[in-house]
C-alpha cells in the first residue's frame, strides 16, 4: 500500500513540475510586419511648363471696342512652385500668355482689319497640395498684374485668379500637372463718396473682365528637400 502511495506522490510531483516549467516558458510575441505603403514624393521645387485653352472674349471685345466672333484661344506659360512647410503649402509664381488673331469689321465703311491681341498674366500666391504621394490634388489662390495689347496700345490692370487640379507624379523627377483657373482682372474701378446728416456712404462700380483656363503640362523637379 505504502508503495503504491509512493508511485502516486512521484507522478503527481512529476505532473505539477513539468506544469510550472511550462508556465517558466516565455511565449514569443506575434510580429505581424506593417502592410507597405505607397511611396510618398519628398518636396521639391518644381517648374510646370504648360499649354491650354482660355475661355471669355471680354478682352477682345473690350480692345475692339465692338462685339466679336471669338470666346478664346490657345494660351501657354509656366508656374513655379517652391515648397514652404512639409504640410505641401507652396509658394507659387505664374506666368500665361495668350494672343489671338482677329479680323474686326469696319464700323462706317472701309476695309476690315487685322488685330492681334494679347493677354498676359503675371501672378504669385500660395498653393496647397490637400495629400501626400504620387496623386496630390490641390487649389491655388493668386493676385497679380494683367496686361493686354492691341495695335501698339498696353493696358496693366490688377486681377486674381483662383485654380484647382492635380499633380500626377510617377517618378520622384518627372510628373504631369492638371489645372483648371479662372482669372479676374479689374479693368475699370471708379468710387464716390458722399456725406449728408452726419451720414456718409461709398459707391463702388468695377468692371470685371473673366477668363476661364483649362491646361495640362509637364511637372520637372529639383533639389529634393
Amino acid at each position: 500500500m505504502r508503495f503504491r502511495y509512493a508511485i502516486v506522490v512521484a507522478i503527481a510531483n512529476g505532473l505539477l513540475g513539468y506544469g510550472a516549467d511550462l508556465r517558466a516558458q516565455t511565449i514569443p510575441p506575434l510580429v505581424i510586419p506593417p502592410m507597405p505603403s505607397e511611396p510618398s514624393q519628398r518636396a521639391a521645387v518644381e517648374v510646370a511648363p504648360f499649354v491650354g485653352y482660355r475661355f471669355g472674349g471680354d478682352f477682345f471685345e473690350l480692345v475692339t471696342g465692338q462685339e466679336v466672333d471669338l470666346d478664346g484661344a490657345l494660351s501657354w506659360g509656366a508656374a513655379v512652385d517652391v515648397p514652404l512647410t512639409s504640410q505641401g503649402l507652396q509658394f507659387e509664381g505664374l506666368f500665361t500668355h495668350q494672343h489671338a488673331n482677329l479680323v474686326v469689321p469696319p464700323k462706317l465703311s472701309g476695309q476690315p482689319s487685322l488685330w492681334r491681341i494679347t493677354v498676359e498674366h503675371w501672378q504669385a500666391g500660395a498653393l496647397q497640395e490637400i495629400s501626400g504621394g504620387r496623386a496630390r490634388p490641390f487649389i491655388d489662390v493668386m493676385a497679380g498684374l494683367t496686361r493686354y495689347s492691341a495695335e501698339g496700345d498696353n493696358e496693366i490692370r490688377f486681377a486674381a485668379s483662383f485654380g484647382a487640379g492635380a499633380k500626377l507624379l510617377p517618378s520622384p523627377r518627372l510628373g504631369v500637372r492638371l489645372e483648371s483657373r479662372v482669372f479676374a482682372t479689374f479693368v475699370d474701378a471708379a468710387g464716390a463718396l458722399a456725406c449728408s446728416s452726419g451720414f456718409c456712404r461709398i459707391a463702388l462700380r468695377a468692371e470685371v473682365a473673366w477668363q476661364w483656363e483649362f491646361s495640362a503640362g509637364l511637372v520637372l523637379r529639383f533639389h529634393e528637400i
